[in-house]
């Protein structure tokens, strides 16, 4: 039993050195990918954790297609026209909301002569397969002859708002009420 422990000991010249797991490699590129992990996740983290927030945010009922609203626009000759159409449209539940902006010039040829009006332009939210009812609306109670109705879809915007002009020109927002 003696000479097996003698065999086992270390020889005199290692006398107080630990044994390294490590290999030497690994102590070089221990700092190396440290450091580039430190970088890594200072430049990732807030790209992911600005997209979590936003998918954790966004529930599903706030998420808008493209182009389910629209904006149409509207010239009216004076106030008492514009508030007028403004609040038929709103209860008719044509549009969520009409701004009416007053103090605009049209420059236009009618009839061959060239025109400059002052007018009122209203502002028009509603859902865009509510448009072609909106304009036939407008066209029927319109003083003018030819009357402007155009229209854009909206492709962005404040997700709680569009979802609101839905709400509204569907009649949602009264069940909620």
């Amino acid at each position: 039993n003696k000479e097996l422990l003698v065999n086992q000991r270390k020889p005199s010249n290692t006398v107080g050195k630990v044994d390294n797991p490590l290999p030497r490699r690994a102590v070089v590129f221990a700092p190396v990918f440290i450091f580039v992990l430190i970088l890594g996740v200072n430049y990732y983290m807030p790209l992911l954790f600005s997209f979590l927030r936003r998918v954790a945010t966004m529930s599903e009922a706030q998420r808008y297609v493209s182009g389910t609203a629209s904006m149409a626009f509207v010239t009216v000759p004076s106030m008492e026209v514009a508030k007028k159409l403004a609040g038929d449209l709103v209860k008719k539940r044509l549009a969520a909301c009409v701004n009416i902006i007053p103090g605009v010039t049209s420059v236009y040829e009618w009839e061959g002569k060239i025109e400059e009006d002052s007018e009122l332009i209203l502002m028009v939210k509603t859902l865009t397969n509510k448009v072609d009812e909106l304009s036939e609306y407008v066209k029927n109670n319109h003083p003018y002859d030819c009357a402007e109705v155009i229209s854009s879809p909206i492709d962005n915007g404040n997700a709680p708002y569009l979802k609101w002009i839905s709400q509204t020109v569907l009649g949602e927002s009264d069940k909620k009420n």
